[in-house]
């Protein structure tokens, strides 16, 4: 029995299991008047870490998203569990032309690791190629989860969950950024 679990556990979850876990959680969070979202748990550790002292921003009673603590930490020790007790030792699961694609602009590493050491590593931190992405581009993620108020579980899980209109601006805004990324962008800053 705990054999067949193991396996199981190793594997990715098909839709048909993720799908209706996702529902479940998004219908106890509407039904409980809670709203999903992963920047939310940032805003709240800053907020306990005592930053309404320099922003208005941080200024709301944080105790009561001490659930959203509790989401993050329990993100984190999952990843753990999963990568530490469930390895998959599969490639990832990446179409043939992304791979040739990617190595045709340098990236040598694609279908073997989530972030390929060519362009996420220590070492890269301090190249022209490593600044855009690490530290410009976690700029940009941050102030556009601020500006947008949500991040893409945010406003694409619980806010398209709630029927909420600028959620789904918001999430039509994300997959046209993400286009013009990839096919626009991408290739210009990979080849810095």
């Amino acid at each position: 029995m705990l054999p067949a679990m193991i396996e199981f556990l190793s594997q990715p979850w098909p839709w048909f299991v993720c799908g209706p876990l996702i529902t479940l959680v998004m219908f106890l969070l509407i039904y409980f008047g809670k709203t999903f979202s992963a920047s939310s748990s940032m805003r709240t550790i800053c907020a306990a870490c005592g930053a309404s002292r320099m922003s208005d921003f941080f200024n709301f009673n944080w105790k009561d998203q001490l659930w959203n603590l509790l989401f993050l930490g329990g993100a984190i020790a999952g990843a753990f569990i999963a990568t530490q007790f469930f390895p998959n030792a599969e490639p990832i699961a990446i179409s043939e032309a992304t791979v040739a694609d990617l190595q045709a602009l340098g990236v040598t590493q694609s279908g073997n690791e989530y972030l390929p050491a060519s362009i996420f590593s220590w070492e890269n931190l301090f190249t022209l190629r490593g600044f855009v992405f690490m530290v410009i581009g976690g700029f940009l993620v941050g102030f556009g989860t601020r500006y947008a108020a949500g991040c893409t579980s945010g406003h694409s899980i619980s806010g398209l969950s709630n029927l909420q209109l600028p959620s789904l601006i918001a999430t039509i805004g994300f997959f046209i950024g993400g286009l013009l990324m990839t096919w626009l962008i991408l290739p210009y800053l990979i080849a810095l």
